[in-house]
């Protein structure tokens, strides 16, 4: 049982592992040259998909980096290298890119399968910290992930090595991202249950109210009935529309509070007078990531912040509206 005294040196004990873990990605950025070059080359070739392979704590790293490349554009999934060796080799193809980890180089359950991996032609990539390994002599790149020690105090238990292995293949992934002008809207397609994904897929006709649901009145309309369309519509405005649909002007619940402390008339003023007769609008093939944009951008404006907004065609009419509401359900914001 650890002492009041020891528990005091914690803090220290941690910034010393932070340390050393610091200064083994700095040693990384000397690394960066030629060959990870090289290893890019053979990942935007590849016309099959990056298989990781790594067995321990480099097969959980390992995971991690296939994760990373699948999300941001590169098809790519783990193999354990002793279910391999027991059929699982027959996920590779001539097609595909294998990518191994082992800090020693000398792993034996990868050195067992890599004769087959090499027998299959698949190209190979080999993140290890011992350069003049077997296993880094049988790569076509060979990155070095060497760490000078181990965060561990006795330099034995995976640590310093292992952030290395994981900066080193979030560079590689990134980069390859970059190359490949792997957009947002790509990044989106990929995480469609996130809220990105959400913003960059769904527009404004996927979250907009239609028809009998929309706020509005014709041009002939008092103001008293405009206010009791926004009330039962409960969207937090209304709009004037001409006989052909088309949006004359629009009326918020910020729009109410201004005109009765103007004094006006709300029984006997026209609804048409009051409203803002050039509102923002929206097309329905509006990406949710920008009327997000759009509403924040307002409400740094001032005291004119959007909220809501109508959907129109190209000709003007109203064909939907929305506001943030709908912004939230949907998960967007």
């Amino acid at each position: 049982m650890s002492s009041s005294s020891s528990i005091d040196k914690a803090a220290e004990f941690a910034r010393a592992v932070v340390q050393i873990e610091m200064d083994a990605i700095r040693a990384l950025l000397e690394r960066i040259d030629r060959r990870f070059e090289h290893a890019c080359e053979m990942i935007l070739a590849c016309s099959g998909r990056v298989v990781v392979i790594g067995m321990g704590k480099s097969g959980h790293i390992g995971g991690k980096i296939a994760s990373t490349l699948a999300s941001t554009g590169t098809p790519s999934f783990f193999v354990h290298p002793g279910e391999a060796s027991h059929g699982d080799l027959g996920m590779i193809t001539p097609d595909d890119l294998v990518v191994v980890i082992s800090n020693s180089g000398e792993t034996t359950e990868v050195i067992t399968i890599l004769p087959i991996v090499k027998r299959i032609g698949s190209g190979l990539v080999v993140f290890t910290g011992n350069p003049d390994s077997t296993l880094a002599r049988q790569a076509d790149v060979c990155l070095d992930i060497s760490v000078a020690q181990e965060a561990c105090p006795h330099n034995l238990a995976p640590t310093a090595s292992t952030t290395a292995t994981l900066v080193m293949g979030d560079a590689l992934a990134v980069s390859v991202q970059k190359l490949r002008g792997f957009s947002e809207l790509d990044f989106a397609r990929t995480h469609p249950g996130g809220t990105l994904g959400k913003r960059l897929l769904l527009f404004a006709s996927d979250l907009m109210h239609r028809g009998d649901q929309l706020p509005l009145v014709g041009d002939k309309a008092s103001l008293q009935d405009l206010l009791i369309e926004m009330s039962s519509k409960s969207l937090g405005m209304a709009g004037v529309i001409d006989e052909r649909g088309k949006l004359l002007g629009m009326f918020t619940d910020g729009d109410l509070r201004r005109t009765l402390n103007s004094g006006v008339d709300i029984y006997n003023s026209r609804a048409i007078d009051v409203v803002n007769s050039d509102p923002y609008t929206i097309g329905p093939d509006t990406l949710a990531a920008e009327i997000v944009k759009i509403m924040r951008d307002y409400a740094q404006q001032g005291p004119h912040a959007i909220n809501c907004v109508f959907v129109v065609d190209k000709e003007g009419v109203v064909i939907g509206a929305l506001n943030t509401h709908d912004l939230l359900r949907a998960g967007v914001i």
